[in-house]
C-alpha cells in the first residue's frame, strides 16, 4: 500500500503494532510506578509484601500498602471507563481450580520471599542475584506447568 509522506498512517483495528504499543506503555507505567514507590517509600513494590503488611496495622506503612492495592483493584474499572469497554478475557478454569491456583501462588510467594512484581520488576532492576534465580524458577515452573497441562489434556 502506497501513501504520501505527509499523510497519516492508516489505522488498522487489531494491527499487531497496536498490541505492542499498549504492552510497551503498560510496561513503562509498571516500571515508573515501581521506581516511584521505591523512591518515595524506600520499599520494594512487591504485591505479596504489601498484602502481608495489611495484616500488621501497627506497621506505619500499612496505609501505603492499602492505597497501592486499592489502586490495583480500581485500575481495571478506570480502564473500562477510559477505553469504553472491558478488555476481552477468557478463563477456562473452574472457580475451585482458580482458588487452588491462588492459594498455591500465595504459598509460593511466601516460600520464595516475594512475587513476580517484587523479584521480576524491582529485584532484577536492582541486579539482585536472588531475584534473578527466583524469576528463572518462576518462568521454569510456568513452562513446566504448561507442558504437563498440554500432555494431560
Amino acid at each position: 500500500m502506497r501513501r504520501d509522506a505527509g499523510s497519516p498512517a492508516p489505522q488498522i483495528p487489531g494491527h499487531p503494532m497496536m498490541i505492542f504499543a499498549s504492552a510497551f506503555a503498560g510496561g513503562l507505567l509498571i516500571g515508573l510506578s515501581a521506581a516511584l514507590f521505591l523512591l518515595l517509600n524506600g520499599r520494594i513494590a512487591g504485591i505479596s509484601g504489601l498484602v502481608a503488611g495489611l495484616g500488621r496495622p501497627a506497621d506505619p506503612s500499612w496505609r501505603t500498602g492499602l492505597a497501592f492495592l486499592v489502586g490495583l483493584v480500581l485500575g481495571p474499572p478506570v480502564f473500562a471507563v477510559l477505553a469504553g469497554a472491558w478488555p476481552v478475557m477468557r478463563i477456562d478454569a473452574s472457580l475451585p481450580v482458580l482458588a487452588l491456583a491462588g492459594l498455591l501462588v500465595g504459598f509460593g510467594t511466601r516460600l520464595g520471599s516475594g512475587c513476580t512484581s517484587g523479584h521480576g520488576v524491582c529485584g532484577l532492576a536492582r541486579l539482585s542475584v536472588r531475584s534473578a534465580v527466583a524469576v528463572l524458577v518462576f518462568l521454569g515452573s510456568g513452562m513446566l506447568t504448561v507442558a504437563v497441562g498440554r500432555v494431560l489434556s
